[in-house]
């Protein structure tokens, strides 16, 4: 099988952003297989091309910790037609970052969505208008208060940018709520830095929101000024990339 990860997913960034922004115009090769399928192995499900397992770029093979995730990639692999197009293959590439970059370093991934967590978007309130800060409390405060009520984590807030320090005890009790293995670990830090958010990722993660939900509170303030001045179709295009990151770390948990 030849190394097709080197030709389209080579060096893909561990953040989700930035690679979505970069597949927005991606570089496509010719399908070359007939179908994709996958392989109970030790301990965990191999994605098969024509029977052959790949590799990703760090050229461990590409492999899921259960079947109905792997499955799920394998479909991705599967609707492609003519052309491999990377930029509709988001939870192949986020299975790519997981294996070769979380599985790798999970405390410096953990860490980093604990920085998130000190400067969480929830945290910071506009001063106005009326109607967005009320569109903040609306989505907003009912993940604090599950952070307090079932994380035993409350935090505090600030209005504009001015930052605020979070007190090191809701801090710590977040934190316990990151988790340890590298596929969830992976979504919820994709998540994280999709949003902004590391209390909308773990909400997710917990079942207290779902990607759409968590997506919608993560642009509360984009939604108000795009209602306020007119939709930009670029960004709109942009969002839906995003989006689609999003989905495809919702769907690992939901698989694993």
């Amino acid at each position: 099988m030849r190394d097709i990860f080197a030709d389209i997913f080579a060096a893909d960034p561990l953040d989700p952003t930035e690679a979505a922004r970069r597949h927005m115009r991606p570089s496509r090769l010719r399908r070359f297989y007939a179908q994709a399928s996958v392989e109970e192995g030790e301990g965990d499900w191999t994605v098969l091309l024509d029977g052959r397992s790949i590799k990703t770029p760090a050229r461990a093979t590409l492999a899921a910790p259960s079947r109905a995730l792997a499955e799920a990639v394998a479909a991705e692999w599967t609707a492609q037609q003519e052309h491999i197009d990377a930029a509709t293959m988001p939870l192949t590439r986020l299975a790519n970052s997981i294996i070769d970059g979380v599985a790798a370093k999970p405390e410096a991934v953990a860490a980093d969505v604990g920085k998130y967590l000190g400067s969480d978007l929830l945290c910071y309130r506009a001063e106005g208008p009326d109607g967005l800060i009320a569109r903040q409390i609306s989505l907003w405060d009912p993940v604090l208060v599950w952070a307090r009520d079932s994380l035993g984590a409350r935090f505090v807030l600030a209005q504009g940018m001015m930052p605020v320090a979070q007190p090191e005890a809701a801090l710590a009790a977040a934190r316990t709520a990151i988790p340890e293995d590298p596929w969830r670990l992976g979504a919820v830090h994709a998540m994280t830095t999709l949003t902004g958010s590391g209390l909308l990722a773990l909400a997710v993660l917990r079942g207290r929101l779902s990607a759409a939900e968590a997506w919608l509170a993560a642009h509360v303030d984009e939604d108000w000024n795009m209602d306020l001045w007119g939709r930009d179709a670029l960004a709109l295009e942009r969002r839906a990339v995003r989006f689609a990151e999003m989905r495809a770390a919702a769907k690992v948990i939901e698989t694993l």
